[in-house]
């Protein structure tokens, strides 16, 4: 008989609180003054740069760390203190696995049930992951998709309130990473709050009703995926057309085509390879067709246009800049 996960009891309350947040080590400060809350059968992706931040910022929330400074609270206790208590709420998924590499799969998943009260079924969570017939399969063994699945699973079998999910889709393929996602939407809607470190964009715009950017331990844009893709730099002008195309096309002649097909002012720019931005004072129709006509005479196809809004990648690199990071 195969048991399915339980909706958590609903709380006006934050299940997670963090208020003026500091982490130094030594001279250096990891993380800088952060404050955020999430709230039950909420999704917040937490985004940054190498370094930004955020593997400290979750420990933290974890109960690994200590602040510095600040308060953090995990339904209301702090996760330092009160680390068992609140550890028997929380899921936790690791990026590098954190399984023994001799260890057989459902013995892992029965291992770690059995630290939990009232565990999921683990031959019913096996098979949600796609990992069913792979029981006896030694930890090692297992591809590196399978044990980033099977690290989720670990971190779902105590029936969780609150998850944190270190890059889950990281290595997996398309069929396994949407399977991640709904597996996440599913825990939503039953209630369960999820912290999400990704590097992907577009997971994160899919997933989040919330978005927190972090860059050098601080945040430097947070809001809703509609809030933050919709967002104009203090820089912008008035209105924009987002523009992806099919193939390259230099930002010259992408230009010059435009300003050749209108008589408004327009300010064209490459965010990314075959990616355009094209700003002027009004969004009208005529704009739209000088743009869609420009192209056209590039032969050059048009993917995807949006007006007024960017992606989430646009917003995340205009913000923390395009260089790499160490």
């Amino acid at each position: 008989m195969t048991t399915k996960p339980e909706s958590p009891l609903a709380s006006t309350s934050p299940v997670l609180e963090l208020r003026d947040v500091v982490k130094t080590f030594g001279d250096r400060r990891a993380v800088d003054g952060l404050s955020f809350d999430l709230a039950a059968g909420q999704v917040l992706a937490l985004i940054g740069p190498n370094g930004a931040g955020k593997t400290t910022t979750v420990e933290m929330c974890e109960g690994f760390l200590r602040p510095t400074e600040g308060t953090i609270r995990v339904f209301g206790k702090d996760p330092a203190v009160a680390s068992d208590e609140v550890r028997s709420r929380i899921g936790v998924m690791l990026q590098g696995g954190g399984a023994y590499p001799g260890i057989r799969v459902g013995e892992m998943m029965r291992l770690v049930a059995s630290y939990s009260k009232n565990p999921l079924d683990p031959d019913w969570l096996l098979k949600t992951v796609g990992l069913d017939g792979h029981e006896k399969t030694p930890y090692r063994r297992l591809s590196g998709g399978q044990q980033q699945r099977l690290s989720l699973a670990c971190a779902l079998v105590g029936r969780p309130e609150l998850v944190f999910l270190d890059e889950p889709t990281a290595g997996l393929d398309a069929q396994s990473r949407l399977a991640v996602w709904d597996l996440v939407a599913s825990l939503k809607r039953d209630g369960v709050a999820v912290v999400l470190t990704t590097h992907l964009m577009d997971e994160a715009e899919a997933l989040a009703d919330q978005v927190v950017i972090i860059d050098s331990g601080r945040i430097v844009a947070s809001g809703t995926t509609e809030e933050m893709t919709s967002r104009r730099s203090p820089h912008s002008r008035a209105a924009w057309l987002s523009v992806q195309v099919d193939m390259d096309a230099p930002l010259p002649d992408v230009a010059t085509a435009i300003a050749q097909r209108t008589a408004a002012q327009v300010n064209v720019e490459e965010l990314r390879p075959r990616h355009f931005k094209v700003e002027a004072d009004e969004l009208n129709p005529a704009l739209i067709a000088a743009v869609t006509a420009a192209f056209a005479d590039l032969n050059v196809m048009i993917r995807l246009l949006e007006a007024n809004r960017q992606s989430l990648e646009d917003v995340f690199l205009s913000i923390t800049g395009k260089d790499i990071r160490s």
